[in-house]
């Protein structure tokens, strides 16, 4: 029935593999838990463990073949018709997170389960990603509702049947940080699937640090820029309101002028974003700034 899908790179999953064993083994449900690494060169021999467990596999890719094309081999590997996907960075927080799951299996639906912050973790190391997770990603299925059913996909902690995953795959052209899970959300939607949000998180552990964090929001942002500009992706400016202000902004000719300024003012605006409370204002700017200099140069 159900194909527990973790694609991991460089981290340790003994503990996340253990506690969903633990949980899947306590119902009645046929179950598997594959294990892949995306080119890992640190913990693979500490996750070799889970091949000692039944029904689970421990697959390793020597080479990174990135985000999308993980996912879709994952897919192609299971043996059960429904996947749980989840990111190797989670930890289960609920004795029940897979039994929740269960009476959600469905044909033509996809269930978000949510995203979650450990309460305790206050380090200033991850002020920005805490601030930015606590604040748009921690929200309880109401609150996601609220939001547009869709447009808050993400590959965090997901359910899907193999057969609507089949029907449409993540866009393995997309490599690096950002924006698989839009297109993949997009295209869901336009298949009419029906989005259903599910009080379920996982806590997110792997928390980048300040500085990687800003890279990683630079890298997710070129991807959005080059999406757009590759014109076959129309409905982004509709569904990424970070976009929707650059387009606004490109109207008035004003970009050329911000890209310049963002150049001088870019090292203040990263020491204020990696203060102990970050302004996540701030981090909007900070977004549309970096939309503004990819426009310059690309």
């Amino acid at each position: 029935m159900l194909s527990i899908l973790i694609p991991t790179f460089n981290h340790n999953i003994t503990r996340l593999v253990a506690d969903l064993y633990h949980q899947a083994s306590g119902t009645s449900i046929d179950f598997e838990i594959i294990v892949m690494e995306d080119g890992s060169t640190l913990h693979t021999d500490e996750n070799k463990v889970v091949d000692e467990l039944e029904f689970c596999r421990h697959i390793v890719l020597k080479e990174n073949i990135g985000r999308s094309a993980v996912r879709n081999k994952l897919a192609e590997e299971a043996n059960q018709d429904y996947l749980l996907f989840m990111d190797c960075d989670a930890e289960v927080c609920s004795t029940d997170y897979i039994s929740r799951y269960l009476p959600l299996c469905k044909e033509e639906c996809v269930v978000i389960g949510g995203t979650a912050y450990d309460p305790k973790e206050n380090d200033l190391r991850y002020s920005l990603r805490l601030a930015y997770g606590r604040q748009r990603e921690a929200r309880t299925a109401t609150q996601r509702n609220a939001q547009g059913t869709y447009h808050n996909f993400a590959t965090f902690n997901f359910l899907i049947s193999k057969a609507l995953f089949l029907q449409v795959g993540f866009d393995e052209s997309i490599r690096g940080y950002g924006h698989e899970d839009t297109l993949f959300g997009h295209q869901l939607h336009e298949l009419g699937c029906q989005f259903i949000q599910l009080e379920n998180p996982l806590i997110h552990k792997g928390l980048d640090d300040n500085t990687t964090f800003l890279r990683k929001t630079e890298e997710g942002a070129m991807n959005l820029f080059l999406l757009y500009k590759t014109g076959r992706y129309p409905f982004l400016v509709d569904e990424s309101r970070l976009l929707s202000t650059f387009t606004r902004v490109y109207k008035t000719g004003l970009t050329r002028l911000l890209a310049t300024l963002f150049v001088v003012c870019k090292p203040y605006l990263q020491y204020k974003l990696s203060e102990p409370s970050p302004s996540l204002r701030l981090y909007d700017l900070y977004k549309l700034l970096l939309l503004c200099e990819a426009s310059r140069t690309k």
